[in-house]
C-alpha cells in the first residue's frame, strides 16, 4: 500500500492541480493532448452501450440452430478451458514448492503473490491493446484517471485470492467466491434500500446453510488442507469487498461510451503501473525474476496462468456479447464445481459426506437463482407487447 501511494498521492495532486486551473481551456504544448485525455477526458456520459451488444447479438439469433450450437459449445470449451487451468495453476504455484529433486528435499516455495498480479495483467494489457488495434473500438471519452480506482480495487482483490490460498483450501476460496452473492445483498439492502424476491432470500438461505455445512466439516483431523484459518477468513473478507467495489465502479465507468475490451486495457494499464512501481521499491521485481530464472517450471506456469486469464476475459466478453448474461452464469457456475472436484482430485482435499452435500446444496442455489431470475425476465419480455396493444 506505501508502494501503490508513491504513485496515487502525486497522481492525486497533479489532477487537482489541472482541474483548479482550468487547464483544459488555458493549457497547450505538446503534453496538451495527453493531459485533456487523463484528466478531463473526450466525452460526457452517454449511457450504457447496450445498442452494441444487442446488435451483436441480434446478429447472432438470425443464424441457423446449428451454428449457434457450434458457437455455444466453442464459448463453454473455452471459458472452462482457461478458468479450470487457471484454478489448477494458482494453487499449483502458491501451494507447491519448485526444485525438490527428491521426497526429502522441501524445494523452494514462491511467495510474491503480487508479481503474479504483474503477469496476469501485463499480458492482459497486451491482449487489449492488440485487440483495440485490429477491431474497431467506439471513440473513448472517459477521463484516464478514473480506471484508476477499479485498478487499484483489482489488484488487491486478486492478491486476496492469491493470497488467501496460503491459509485455506481452494475448494473452500471456490465456494466463498460463489456466496458472494449474499454480502452483495445485505449491501444492497443496507445502502441502497433495494428490495429483492422471495426466490432471492430462499437462495441466499440455501448458500449460507451449504457453505456452513462445507466449513463446519472441514477439520484438522481430516486432511491438513482442509484447514480454514481466520487470517484466510479474513483475507476471503477482503476479496469480496474489493471485488464488489470493482464492478459496481465498472458499471460506472460503462455510463461513458466505451467497449469491454476497452475498459479491459484501461483498468490492466494502471495494474501494470501500480505493481511494478510497487515491486520496483521493495526490490521484490527482481527477486521474483531471479526466482523465475532458477525454476523454469516456475516460469511456465507463470506464463501458462497469464495467458489463461487473459484468455478467459476475452471469451467472457464473446459469450456475453453471442448469448448474455444468463447463459454465462450457467456456464461458469459448472466452472466452479468441476474446480472444486478437480482440486479435490489433483492435490487431495478431503471431503466429507457432509461437505460435498454443503457443495452440492451451493450449486443448486446457485443454479435456481439463475432459473428463477430468467423466467422473471422471459415473463417481463411476454408482457410488454399486451401493454403496448392496451
Amino acid at each position: 500500500m506505501l508502494g501503490y501511494s508513491t504513485i496515487i498521492i502525486p497522481g492525486y495532486l497533479l489532477i487537482s492541480y489541472f482541474k483548479r486551473t482550468n487547464y483544459i481551456e488555458t493549457g497547450s504544448g505538446i503534453c496538451y493532448p495527453l493531459i485533456k485525455t487523463c484528466v478531463f477526458g473526450g466525452e460526457t456520459k452517454t449511457g450504457l452501450l447496450d445498442d452494441v451488444s444487442v446488435t451483436s447479438r441480434n446478429e447472432g439469433d438470425s443464424g441457423s440452430s446449428a451454428r449457434q450450437a457450434v458457437k455455444l459449445i466453442f464459448c463453454a470449451a473455452g471459458l472452462q478451458a482457461s478458468y479450470l487451468t487457471w484454478g489448477v495453476l494458482q494453487e499449483r504455484v502458491m501451494t507447491r514448492s519448485y526444485g525438490a529433486t527428491t521426497t526429502e528435499t522441501e524445494g523452494e516455495r514462491f511467495k510474491d503473490s503480487q508479481f503474479l498480479v504483474f503477469m496476469n495483467r501485463i499480458l492482459a494489457l497486451t491482449v487489449s491493446g492488440l485487440w483495440c488495434i485490429l477491431f474497431k473500438q467506439p471513440r473513448h471519452g472517459a477521463p484516464m484517471y478514473k480506471y484508476s480506482f477499479a485498478s487499484l480495487s483489482n489488484i488487491l482483490s486478486s492478491w486476496c485470492q492469491y493470497e488467501a490460498l496460503k491459509y485455506i483450501s481452494f475448494p473452500t476460496q471456490v465456494l466463498a467466491k460463489a456466496s458472494k452473492v449474499i454480502p452483495v445483498m445485505l449491501m444492497g439492502k443496507i445502502i441502497s434500500r433495494k428490495s429483492y424476491e422471495y426466490w432471492e432470500y430462499f437462495t441466499a438461505v440455501l448458500i449460507s446453510v451449504g457453505v456452513s455445512m462445507f466449513l463446519l466439516s472441514s477439520t484438522t483431523t481430516k486432511h491438513p488442507s482442509t484447514v480454514t484459518t481466520f487470517s484466510g477468513i479474513v483475507i476471503l473478507v477482503g476479496y469480496i469487498v474489493f471485488d464488489s467495489f470493482t464492478s459496481n465502479w465498472q458499471d460506472n465507468l460503462f455510463k461513458y461510451k466505451m467497449s469491454s475490451v476497452q475498459m479491459m486495457f484501461g483498468v490492466n494499464l494502471f495494474s501494470c503501473l501500480f505493481t511494478v512501481g510497487s515491486l520496483l521499491e521493495q526490490g521484490a521485481f527482481f527477486d521474483s525474476l531471479a526466482f523465475m530464472t532458477r525454476h523454469s517450471e516456475f516460469a511456465f506456469h507463470a506464463v501458462l496462468l497469464s495467458v489463461c486469464s487473459a484468455c478467459g476475459q476475452l471469451f467472457i466478453f464473446y459469450t456475453i456479447n453471442q448469448f448474455g448474461a444468463a447463459v454465462f452464469t450457467i456456464i461458469m457456475t459448472l466452472r466452479q464445481a468441476i474446480a472444486i472436484l478437480l482440486s479435490c482430485f489433483l492435490y487431495g482435499h478431503a471431503v466429507t459426506l457432509v461437505g460435498g452435500f454443503g457443495v452440492a446444496v451451493v450449486f443448486l442455489a446457485l443454479f435456481l437463482r439463475v432459473y428463477a431470475r430468467s423466467r422473471m425476465k422471459s415473463g417481463r419480455r411476454a408482457a410488454q407487447p399486451l401493454t403496448q396493444k392496451v
